[in-house]
């Protein structure tokens, strides 16, 4: 049976960083060793990302059972786009604590990171996030993370990194993490990545 991720969508998405986790996910099925499922929800029937693309969740949050889930991924999305009003809804936090609490690998690109924290997940943990002025790295470290000046951070089962830029990056570790490095190379090479 595949591995499954729930890919968490906040109303203002980053589009580019939810599409990175459906696109690696979805290769991982047709010419991978292991092929990884990959379900979407959210909080509303129906939601928009910062770009105006529409979505339509396959999945109703009300009807998300954890246990059925080997991780979660959160793309980042800008706050002029409303991102914060669905990202930090207890609801929202209230998964991403669920998932941790049960050891499941949470995979976050750009500010995705941001509830995260706000969840708590990443008190005394490693991480980083998008950041131009100083301000969310500031936040994320005011909400009790470890901020490093990385591009990519894993600190054991959460996957954290500054932006769109590093969404592949991050799609394809949390791929690596859910089945190995074997699979993941396998699927950049029918994807054409460089490597």
């Amino acid at each position: 049976m595949n591995k499954k991720v729930l890919l968490l969508l906040a109303n203002g998405f980053e589009e580019y960083e939810a599409a990175v986790f459906t696109d690696v996910m979805g290769w991982s099925r047709v010419h991978g060793n292991i092929g990884i499922d990959l379900i979407t929800t959210a909080l509303r029937p129906e939601i928009k990302g910062t770009w105006n693309l529409r979505i339509l969740p396959e999945l109703a949050f009300e009807d998300i059972e954890i246990e059925d889930y080997d991780a979660l991924a959160v793309p980042g999305g800008f706050e002029e786009a409303g991102f914060y009003i669905d990202a930090f809804d207890n609801r929202f936090l209230s998964l991403i604590r669920a998932f941790e609490e049960q050891s499941k690998i949470i995979a976050s690109i750009c500010v995705g990171a941001i509830p995260l924290a706000k969840a708590g997940v990443l008190k005394n943990r490693k991480a980083t996030t998008y950041d131009l002025d100083g301000g969310r790295k500031c936040q994320l470290g005011e909400l009790g993370a470890d901020v490093m000046d990385q591009r990519m951070v894993v600190d054991q089962n959460i996957i954290t990194s500054i932006g769109p830029g590093t969404a592949l990056d991050v799609a394809f570790k949390l791929l690596e993490m859910l089945s190995d490095a074997e699979n993941a190379e396998q699927v950049k090479k029918y994807m054409r990545i460089p490597y």
